[in-house]
């Protein structure tokens, strides 16, 4: 079982890592934030389709009514 570390406990164990450890610990740390940026965008584009719906929805109430 492996236990939670620190950031500057991780960063003390960097020297001792070999280079393909680092290598595949900088490409997770990349996975993880591109996750992140996958999933800001996924909302904001939620967020503009339900603003552009309410927008149809507006525009088609104030249709009928001419």
């Amino acid at each position: 079982m492996l236990r939670s570390m620190s950031l500057n406990e991780i960063l003390d164990e960097l020297p001792r890592l070999t280079r393909e450890e680092r290598r595949l610990l900088c490409r997770r740390a990349l996975a993880v934030d591109e996750a992140d940026e996958v999933e800001t965008l996924e909302y904001s584009a939620v967020e503009g389709f339900a603003l552009l719906d309410r927008m149809e929805a507006e525009d088609a109430a104030r249709g009928k009514g001419q």
